[in-house]
């Protein structure tokens, strides 16, 4: 492709909104426009990138045995109201209504749709097992849209669906998918782990999300040092060697229990400041509602609730942290100074925080605490590991092994569903024995246009983009300098030479100063950088630059005889080193 040809509107500028790498870059380097909030336009550059994700996703479900198929965008809403989800997911469901008044929706997820086509092409355990897959966009009223491709609301996403007889089938399905995702990210050139999950809205039971490691992700996650345990933190259980207290054993300390003055002091940090006490012997008591409950959640002062592994414990779907209003209805203290001692209501403790020795809490009364508290003796509540884990904490894998926390990005999701839609949507075939049994279902699902993205957060640098060569909008930028007859001929020459070789290629033959062109070659990124002027010609050489490189900066001389066998070798190379 000729520059001067193509639509590459670079900018000086990033958009007002963009906050991250690849928002900023995307739309710098002339990837992706913005058409509304969460709305984008791929430009030419964008589009091929996301052609070569999606290709490698469709290559490697198709060796994974899944078969593709492409369902609706649009759908009615009685297959949602059949399972529920047309409550459950509330707001973030775009809901219209055709001109007759009957309600639809755009599809946020498919698992409903797809379910349908079993329920009525699948009938015996012969038909068994079978996967199912799509790339289609997405549609989900995300309340604030933010970071271009990383989070909108109109997606491309590649959703799978695996149909089995029994747990063991989705079992094999599963991990086939699960080799399928590592040979897709792989193949990207993605550093990333795969990490225990929560099913969320969608429901199962197994559940690893693929998270691909950067500083700019959303998601925490934590990964054992010493074995391959990695959990998203929502998750994440952090190890423990000792047993909590009971109730009627011999407390850690002998001190009574005894009232503190903490006027103005409700945060962790000013009481522990002005009492002279460590964080890790406070005893952070925070109040949730869980349907129509009010729970009081004890940590240590230094750990964080988990919100999710709480309302696991508590067996519902979802918990909020209590307004002001609420904690002062449950407590009679403001917020701040709410305590587990003489609570009147269910209380869930940490199982670090039931080890403090002496802990300093809240007295459920305005500038108030309580110092030597100890559980067993003075407080007692359900102990569970509700605490968030983080670096440092060991690991409930393995002896000796040590969290570290880490951020990441989303990249991919693999479930097992069980029989969660097909029993619901009467999914079933006849088995061996002539019995009619649901079907048991798996989910995976990849991002693909959050894939763009992705690969920028992990592959940049102050200069612009550096894509893998697998999903680069073009192998080669090759850069001439000046309008010298003989540079644009040797220029022509390489150019036609590569193509003939399936090497793609960017010819930048626009009239620009040689600085100029350089600046858009490192924004756009594409992996290697070959420049031809005349110096170069009168010494039979073409300087080359790989973008990618610990040092981007660094050029090799190539003799121009043999610069597109070389070149072509490289592009061979780098397309080639990946896993089988």
């Amino acid at each position: 492709m000729l520059f001067s040809r193509a639509l590459i509107p670079t900018t000086k500028e990033a958009p007002a909104d963009a906050t991250n790498a690849s928002h900023v870059l995307l739309s710098r380097a002339g990837y992706i426009r913005r058409v509304g909030a969460g709305i984008y336009d791929f430009l030419p550059l964008g589009y091929r990138v996301l052609r070569k994700v999606e290709g490698i996703v469709r290559q490697e479900m198709d060796r994974a045995g899944a078969l593709e198929i492409l369902m609706p965008a649009l759908l009615p809403a009685e297959y949602f109201k059949e399972t529920g989800r047309w409550d459950l997911y509330g707001d973030v469901l775009l809901r219209l209504h055709d001109r007759k008044g009957a309600d639809y929706h755009l599809g946020p997820t498919h698992e409903e749709i797809v379910t349908d086509i079993a329920r009525r092409e699948i009938r015996s355990w012969r038909d068994l097992p079978k996967n199912l897959y799509q790339v289609q966009l997405k549609f989900r009223d995300e309340p604030r849209p933010r970071g271009g491709l990383l989070r909108g609301r109109e997606f491309i996403m590649k959703d799978a669906y695996s149909f089995d007889a029994d747990e063991d089938g989705a079992r094999a399905s599963y991990e086939t998918m699960r080799r399928a995702y590592v040979r897709i990210f792989d193949r990207m050139g993605l550093t990333y782990r795969m990490v225990q999950a929560d099913s969320g809205a969608i429901g199962g039971s197994t559940s690893a999300e693929f998270q691909v490691l950067v500083g700019s992700g959303e998601d925490a996650i934590v990964a054992c040092q010493k074995c391959d345990y990695a959990a998203n933190v929502e998750v994440a259980v952090a190890g423990h060697s000792a047993a909590p207290a009971s109730a009627g054993a011999e407390p850690a300390t002998k001190d009574a229990i005894a009232r503190v003055h903490t006027p103005g002091k409700g945060g962790i940090e000013d009481v522990a400041g002005f009492l002279g006490a460590s964080k890790g012997a406070m005893l952070k008591s925070l109040l949730f509602l869980a349907g129509d409950a009010v729970v009081m959640a004890v940590v240590r002062g230094d750990h964080e609730v988990n919100p999710v592994r709480l309302a696991r414990t508590l067996g519902v779907d979802e918990v909020f942290l209590a307004s002001e209003a609420d904690v002062e209805k449950a407590t009679g203290a403001k917020v701040g100074f709410a305590g587990p001692v003489a609570f009147k209501g269910k209380v869930v403790v940490d199982r670090a925080a039931s080890l403090v020795a002496s802990g300093i809490t809240g007295a459920n009364e305005t500038d108030w605490h309580l110092k030597n508290v100890v559980y067993g003796r003075d407080y007692l509540g359900d102990i569970e590991d509700v605490r968030q884990a983080t670096t440092g904490d060991a690991c409930p894998n393995c002896d000796g092994g040590t969290l570290v926390s880490y951020r990441g990005i989303e990249a991919g999701h693999i479930f097992i569903l069980g029989t969660k839609y097909s029993a619901t949507m009467g999914a079933t075939f006849v088995d061996e024995k002539q019995q009619q049994r649901a079907l048991v279902m798996g989910c995976y699902g990849i991002g693909v246009s959050r894939l763009v993205a992705t690969t920028i957060e992990q592959h940049h640098d102050d200069d612009g983009i550096r894509w893998p060569m697998s999903v680069a909008p073009y192998h080669i930028h090759l850069v001439t300098l000046g309008k010298d007859e003989a540079v644009i001929a040797a220029a022509r020459s390489l150019y036609e030479k590569l193509g003939h070789a399936g090497v793609e290629v960017l010819w930048d033959d626009r009239d620009e100063r040689p600085g100029v062109k350089f600046k858009d070659a490192d924004l756009i990124g594409i992996p290697l950088r070959v420049t031809l002027g005349a110096k170069g010609l009168a010494a039979g050489s073409i300087e080359c630059k790989a973008r990618l490189e610990p040092d981007p900066k660094k050029a090799e001389l190539i003799p121009i005889a043999e610069a597109a066998a070389v070149l072509a070798a490289k592009v061979e190379v780098a397309l080639g080193a990946r896993p089988g």
